[in-house]
């Protein structure tokens, strides 16, 4: 069985029950949103996906801040308001409505996505599921992408090169604000209940 069977069979497997909450963490450009839409493609219909980077602070607001530079580090969140979410998921009491964040407008869209109730399995990935403490004890498990750093620097500079940035502006990025927060994450990944040396073609 590959790796990825493996996971898809294990999320199958917290699919089985009632509500649960599964994490998908790691740093920046570690493959944490290929991972999680190849199980929502799997287990069509008794998954859901939620992302933190929903919680995005809007663009004029952190420009107004002074934290444009600075965004995707824990601050230029609603740290808040992703626990409130992930809290009345865990309680799974009526449809829940989620934000999502869109590449292209490089900014987040309220409401975008529906946790109707008999969704068994809510898939949550983000950067800092095990550096916010408030947030493991929501999660009923938590998966780490630990890929090549190498490799994963390489396939996040792509990606910022494909979303409109030069070439020499991504390469910036990444060995700054990128690689801080990588820092960040990774001060957390002892936390997870397993680690993957995930695929870094496969980058967010």
């Amino acid at each position: 069985m590959t790796e990825l069977a493996e996971l898809v069979a294990r999320a199958a497997e917290l699919a089985g029950g009632g509500r649960r909450l599964l994490g998908i963490t790691g740093p920046p450009g570690a493959g944490k949103s290929r991972l999680a839409m190849r199980i929502v493609d799997e287990l069509a219909g008794r998954v859901a996906l939620v992302g933190m980077d929903g919680f995005h602070l809007a663009n004029a607001e952190l420009v107004r801040t002074g934290l444009a530079d600075r965004k995707g580090a824990p601050e230029t969140f609603d740290r808040d308001g992703f626990v409130a979410l992930l809290t009345r998921l865990r309680a799974n009491t009526g449809t829940v409505y989620a934000p999502a964040f869109d590449r292209e407008w490089e900014d987040s869209r309220a409401a975008a996505v529906a946790v109707p109730v008999a969704v068994p399995l809510v898939v949550v990935e983000g950067n800092y599921l095990l550096y916010w403490p408030e947030v493991r004890p929501l999660l009923d498990e938590v998966w780490y992408l630990d890929p090549d750093p190498v490799l994963r620097q390489r396939a996040l500079i792509a990606r910022h090169v494909a979303y409109g940035k030069t070439a020499e502006r991504a390469r910036a990025w990444v060995a700054s604000s990128d690689e801080r927060n990588a820092q960040l994450v990774a001060a957390g990944r002892e936390l997870a209940d397993r680690r993957i040396g995930w695929s870094p073609e496969l980058a967010d």
